[in-house]
């Protein structure tokens, strides 16, 4: 992934209606959402939806595919994964960077 790509990608969720239908994707899981359902179950009127979707197709978070008469969007989450790669791929400078188990208690 190049960097182009990163940028597109974090600006594309630096919105807060893009964000809002990013994670409802990702909370469903493969089974994908249709349009008339986000619309209804984040309270988005159906044209802004629609034009957010495009964003995020257009920035390779979210899939497109027809089923039947119905369009199902779902997360990629591929995508996100070499977005997040890429963003700690130097993390720490190298050292590892693991938060420490906590300490056993009682």
């Amino acid at each position: 992934m190049d960097e182009q790509d990163v940028i597109k990608a974090l600006a594309a969720l630096a919105q807060p209606v893009r964000l809002q239908v990013f994670r409802a994707l990702v909370v469903t899981g493969d089974a994908g959402l249709t349009p008339g359902t986000m619309a209804e179950g984040l309270d988005i009127p159906a044209n802004t939806l629609s034009f957010h979707l495009k964003e995020l197709v257009n920035a390779g978070l979210v899939t497109q595919e027809r089923a039947s008469r119905n369009l199902i969007y779902r997360a990629a989450y591929g995508r996100m994964s070499e977005v997040i790669t890429y963003m700690t791929d130097n993390c720490c400078q190298g050292a590892g960077c693991a938060v420490a188990a906590p300490a056993a208690c009682c």
